[in-house]
């Protein structure tokens, strides 16, 4: 795909290569100027209009998959997180039954 900013460029260079090899009258070519700079104009402005919304497009949608993706990891945390509880109420259990053999009857 060409670069816009080539097309641009290759379009300022034709309109200068038309003023220094323009057969027509001095009004003419004016005039051909002040339409070449229009419609250069006309799509620089375009080609803005579509890459501010091609951006709007990616930043909407990767902050729609970023919050996905932070839902997804917040319910895996809680999933690991009652297993580490699990885990650490079961290991509390063992360590209460031996303690209470160590401790002397009263």
């Amino acid at each position: 795909m060409i670069n816009k900013g080539t097309l641009v460029l290759g379009a300022l260079i034709g309109a200068a290569a038309g003023v220094l090899l323009a057969p027509d009258k001095g009004s003419v070519t004016r005039e051909k100027l002040k339409r070449e700079g229009r419609d250069i104009k006309d799509q620089i402005t375009n080609d803005f209009t579509e890459v501010k919304e091609d951006l709007s497009k990616a930043a909407s949608s990767g902050k729609d998959k970023f919050k996905q993706d932070l839902e997804d990891f917040a319910s895996k945390s809680s999933y690991k997180t009652e297993q580490a509880i699990t885990f650490l109420e079961k290991q509390l259990a063992i360590l209460k039954e031996k303690n209470k053999t160590l401790q002397k009857q009263v």
